[in-house]
């Protein structure tokens, strides 16, 4: 186990070179300039600046030169931010998008798999068709009416939480709802379909031969055996929503890593787009190696086939 863990943690490594290499030389054809003030500096003044910031020299010496600063841990100055560093405006910002997209992955995985759970247990029951009915509006309303809605009715006629802004953990409320339920649809229809394919196995039939309580049968065996696909897809999902919550975040106001993102595209800040890149990047590849150790744990029979690929 510790051999195939530290295996996929150096093909992280290549990864994250991969996409550090592709992004970079990807973002010099940005057309544009990074100077946000372009207008009202001379010739001069830009040249000064350009030199500054290395971006006179070579793309090549460039990339090498932004290589050699992140293998130390140096993600560059903000061109357009008043020089701050870029992981502080990483760190500064991912609090709100972490707490927003851990919350609705959190409470909309749960809630939908015991709809699906729910589904499955009363197969083509009214419980089932309304939780499938449930679980395809989820899929197709798009999260920004479904906000646009919840600041309505919950925050301007009932006055239960704040419109938008961010401070609280009522101000997280909302927000949350509108992200959770694609998640929840998601984790619904997943949960219901694997529930019913395994629960017509032969070793549930067989564990019901042998008098094992219907509970049993169903939390110890066939949710146990559903869970692997999901995980499978919730894995990308919370990166998903963790880093990209922009239009949430707009809708809410609420300060996250998202925001940032599409205002560095804007004025070309490229540390700041190579340093939210490669944060994603990285958030991204954390969660599949987690999803690969939670096989194991859901399943240790999957422990064998990860050991020796």
């Amino acid at each position: 186990m510790a051999r195939y863990i530290l295996r996929r943690i150096f093909y992280m490594a290549i990864t994250l070179f991969i996409i550090a290499s592709v992004s970079f030389f990807l973002m010099k054809m940005l057309p544009g300039s990074p100077l946000n003030a372009e207008d009202k500096l001379t010739e001069q003044q830009k040249e000064i600046v350009l030199e500054k910031y290395g971006l006179n020299d070579p793309v090549p010496v460039q990339y090498v030169s932004y290589l050699g600063g992140l293998v130390q841990g140096d993600l560059g100055l903000s061109f357009a931010f008043d020089n701050t560093p870029v992981s502080k405006i990483l760190m500064d910002r991912i609090g709100p998008s972490l707490q927003l997209g851990a919350q609705a992955l959190l409470v909309g995985t749960i809630l939908g798999i015991l709809l699906g759970l729910i589904s499955a247990i009363s197969h083509n029951g009214f419980l089932d068709y309304s939780s499938t009915i449930l679980a395809v509006l989820g899929t197709s309303i798009p999260s920004f009416v479904l906000a646009g809605m919840l600041q309505w009715y919950l925050a301007v006629e009932f006055e239960l939480f704040p419109v938008a802004l961010w401070g609280t953990f009522e101000h997280t409320v909302l927000p949350t709802i509108a992200l959770m339920i694609f998640p929840l649809a998601t984790a619904a229809r997943f949960t219901r379909t694997e529930m019913i394919e395994v629960m017509g196995s032969p070793y549930i039939t067989t564990a019901r031969a042998k008098g094992l309580t219907e509970y049993g049968i169903i939390f110890r065996h066939g949710l146990r055996n559903a869970l692997i696909p999901l995980v499978t897809v919730m894995g990308p999902m919370a990166v998903s929503l963790m880093t990209g919550t922009l239009v949430i975040e707009e809708i809410f106001a609420v300060p996250g890593i998202g925001e940032q993102f599409v205002k560095s595209v804007m004025v070309n800040d490229y540390p700041t787009i190579m340093g939210t890149t490669l944060l994603f990047a990285f958030l991204f590849v954390v969660i599949i190696l987690v999803i690969d150790i939670l096989y194991v744990l859901i399943d240790p029979r999957i422990r064998l086939t990860g050991g020796e690929s």
